[in-house]
């Protein structure tokens, strides 16, 4: 320490310090303690959001190679029923997964009457529209070219974001590139569709019927994923997806149940609802179809895609139709045509183009 004569008395000084003065004499070493401490903030913030991002991006993953599944999974059970009953069931399965997760945040649902509204039209949109034209699709064309198609659904979804992003907004937009990807993409669904056309459904091959409605139920599935993540905004991941999925299934129900009910006063003839000769093997595809693909990739999605831009995200989605369509030739025995290699390679080179194109990682863009 220095000797009491060199120090100056306007200081103060803290007992058992190496020079004796405490920071608050020195402005400089406590500019230097702030500063510090600000760095420190920072790093933690940063290492929290790639944390965060790359549990973002994990989750997509594992949903996508969950739905990849998807289409096998409801080809084994329509084998053994129509399309309606399979689809209730497989969200009846889907709701013993949903119903915990609902009870447990049930304090947060609060919604304003607004939200609720775009709640119910997101469920309306994404289990009722989106999974009858999907699997009725299915029945009118093979696993592997359904599967096929869903890969034009990144690039559509890029193309949604940057369309109805905020205006001003970085987060979505689409650049000449991405928007050269969307033509590209549009152009291999054309070819799958094309050569879909030169089938029969009585051959039980892929037809026009079939892809065109496989194509208008990834635009529904579009819509309910920007409406999911307009919610999302204000609410939990886990609230949005379990209630979406809960009141869709009741909408599923009333459509699917309705005319049977109805049916005493109607006097129409209606196919009741199958159980006592459902098979085992159609049991379980079902229960894995609702609680792992339907449930928990529901789940993992919108979490993932709360915390990564949805565009970004929309990479993983590419699973789904390379795994798809594997599973439907290599499982189920179809074949592809060469409209479906051709179209299909394009649609998943435009998506893989686009979702690993080049951009600057922002923070701001990455964790909303």
């Amino acid at each position: 320490m220095p000797p009491a004569s060199d120090r100056d008395p306007t200081l103060t000084f803290t007992p058992g310090s190496p020079y004796g003065p405490c920071s608050d004499g020195f402005p400089l070493c406590r500019s230097l303690v702030c500063d510090s401490k600000r760095g420190m903030e920072m790093n933690a913030t940063t290492n929290r959001e790639r944390r965060l991002a790359f549990l973002g991006y994990g989750a997509c993953f594992v949903a996508g190679c969950l739905w990849g599944t998807g289409f096998y999974f409801g080809r084994l059970a329509l084998n053994e029923m129509s399309v309606g009953h399979m689809v209730l069931y497989r969200f009846l399965f889907a709701c013993l997964g949903m119903l915990p997760v609902a009870l447990v945040h049930r304090r947060e649902f609060r919604f304003t009457t607004g939200e609720l509204r775009l709640l119910l039209w997101c469920a309306f949109l994404g289990v009722p529209i989106q999974f009858l034209l999907q699997f009725q699709g299915l029945v009118r064309t093979t696993v592997s070219h359904a599967s096929l198609m869903v890969g034009a659904m990144p690039v559509l979804l890029a193309a949604a974001a940057a369309l109805f992003a905020p205006k001003g907004s970085k987060e979505e937009r689409l650049d000449l590139f991405g928007w050269l990807a969307l033509s590209a993409s549009t152009v291999g669904a054309a070819l799958i569709v094309l050569g879909g056309s030169r089938e029969t459904a009585a051959l039980g091959g892929p037809t026009l019927t079939g892809d065109l409605m496989i194509l208008a139920s990834l635009v529904t599935s579009l819509a309910w994923i920007l409406l999911s993540k307009k919610l999302m905004q204000t609410h939990s991941p886990l609230v949005v997806t379990a209630y979406t999925i809960l009141s869709g299934t009741a909408m599923l129900a009333v459509w699917v149940l309705g005319p049977q009910l109805l049916a005493p006063l109607t006097h129409a003839v209606v196919q009741p609802l199958p159980f006592a000769h459902v098979s085992l093997t159609a049991w379980v595809a079902l229960a894995i179809s609702g609680l792992f693909c339907t449930a928990t990739t529901t789940l993992l999605w919108n979490w993932g895609i709360h915390h990564v831009p949805a565009s970004r995200a929309g990479v993983f989605l590419n699973i789904e139709p390379a795994l798809g369509s594997w599973l439907g030739v290599k499982m189920l025995g179809e074949h592809l045509g060469p409209f479906a290699w051709a179209g299909g390679s394009l649609i998943l080179a435009a998506a893989v183009a686009l979702t690993t194109h080049a951009h600057e990682p922002d923070p701001a863009i990455i964790l909303e």
